[in-house]
């Protein structure tokens, strides 16, 4: 399997076979092996798929970096709270109304917005903009739960950038 959500979804899959042939199960192997069949098949055409599909995310170009400085986070092998925030995302409610609610900051967002590669600028005008949900999203763009998420992810990650740059918070 590709990924973990992958391979849950297979396991889910698994399930609701296992749950919609069980009339059909006839008792000439076990119940184990018979289950583990269903498994094999569903993962070997999933896999299949998996591998002919490419994730929008890894069309973008290869310079993008990743979406959040590594720096803001604490190191893996840190004891307590490992892979946390180190330096979290600011805390905008404390700004005065009027800087937040400024023409200037939503014209930021926009523009912000327009410099986005154009899938990660679908994701998040679909589903901030528009109110899309996350199953609108994925049937308009044609991708997977996976890379949904990924591509809103980067896209709001690069706007909470350009608003930090704006608001002058810590990076």
């Amino acid at each position: 399997m590709s990924s973990q959500p992958v391979a849950e979804e297979v396991a889910q899959e698994t399930w609701l076979g296992v749950l919609n042939g069980i009339e059909r199960f006839e008792g000439r192997s076990s119940l184990k092996t018979w289950l583990f069949r269903i498994l094999t098949n569903i993962a070997k055409t999933r896999g299949t798929r998996e591998s002919r599909s490419v994730p929008f995310s890894a069309l973008g170009p290869e310079d993008e970096g990743e979406s959040v400085d590594r720096d803001r986070f604490h190191p893996a092998d840190r004891e307590r709270a490992p892979r946390h925030w180190a330096i979290p995302p600011a805390v905008w409610s404390t700004e005065p109304d009027e800087r937040l609610l400024a023409g200037e900051t939503l014209e930021l967002i926009l523009r912000t917005i327009d410099t986005l590669p154009p899938n990660q600028r679908a994701a998040i005008v679909l589903r901030d903009i528009e109110g899309f949900t996350s199953e609108e999203v994925r049937n308009e763009l044609g991708v997977g739960e996976t890379n949904q998420r990924v591509l809103l992810h980067r896209a709001r990650s690069k706007v909470r950038q350009a608003l930090e740059d704006y608001l002058g918070e810590p990076q």
